[in-house]
């Protein structure tokens, strides 16, 4: 079983409260009493697709990371020894507060939108299924363009989004809740529930943190898109990326339609 960890967009409701963001955001951990237990719910260990990003990281010059969070990758790299230009964007401060923990990172607050690179990067990566936030089709297209205009001749885009002919969202409720303990040893639970019907390729769901230390729950609204391969494919085409390699799970085995990713290096066409 896999929970969601995603960038989303549009209104998000932390507990009474609801607050309409204008742009993508990383809402069940953009308040920063969450965000501070991004990593406790998502520890590097056993997270296999760092073990999958990471080599092409290490062994790329320049690397930026499109919807950082708190920068695991990106800290994990250089504590690994990359020598070079790592940079992680992402439109949650709270999340990249706890990022600038490492300040020999580039940290910027903001989204594809935001920023005006031409051919810096080596390798760009969207890890944590954050590119499942592109949900409307102009917002897909103009971040792919971007992606490849900051891409250099040679450089690649990796990234993954969960295969959705295995209807990964089916297991996404309350009786699969996971839990965590935060840095004042106080537990916290944070579980999802899928609205229905879905709706085509969109999944709208939410997140509700709750701990015995607290006074009430915070709740998230997220929603994904779920694009099957070919649907993949034809996006990056008309963007003038082609895939390089595609696999169906961080082991690298040939995608299938029971595979539950699809993994996608792509390069400049």
């Amino acid at each position: 079983m896999q929970l969601p960890r995603l960038p989303v967009k549009q209104p998000f409701e932390v507990a009474e409260g609801v607050w309409d963001t204008g742009e993508v955001v990383d809402l069940a951990f953009s308040e920063p009493r969450l965000a501070s237990l991004d990593d406790l719910f998502y520890p590097w260990e056993p997270r296999a697709d760092f073990s999958f990003y990471l080599p092409r990281v290490m062994a790329a010059e320049a690397v930026l990371d499109v919807g950082c969070g708190t920068g695991a990758l990106l800290r994990g790299a250089r504590e690994a020894g990359h020598t070079g230009k790592l940079c992680g964007l992402d439109p949650a401060a709270a999340m990249l507060d706890q990022a600038r923990a490492r300040p020999d990172i580039e940290w910027i607050l903001g989204d594809l939108s935001s920023v005006d690179w031409d051919q810096e990067f080596n390798l760009v990566v969207m890890t944590g299924h954050a590119f499942q936030v592109l949900i409307e089709d102009d917002q897909l297209r103009a971040s792919l363009a971007e992606i490849r205009s900051v891409l250099t001749e040679d450089g690649r885009f990796a990234f993954e989004s969960r295969n959705p002919l295995i209807r990964p969202w089916e297991s996404w409720t309350p009786d699969n809740a996971v839990e965590t303990v935060g840095a004042d040893g106080a537990l916290v639970r944070m579980a999802h529930e899928v609205e229905t019907p879905v709706h085509g390729d969109i999944v709208s769901f939410t997140a509700t943190f709750s701990s015995p230390s607290w006074d009430r729950a915070e709740i998230s609204r997220s929603t994904l898109r779920f694009l099957d391969a070919d649907s993949l494919s034809s996006f990056l085409a008309d963007a003038s990326l082609a895939i390089d390699e595609q696999f169906g799970d961080w082991d690298q085995q040939p995608l299938t339609d029971t595979s539950p990713e699809i993994i996608t290096i792509a390069r400049r066409s």
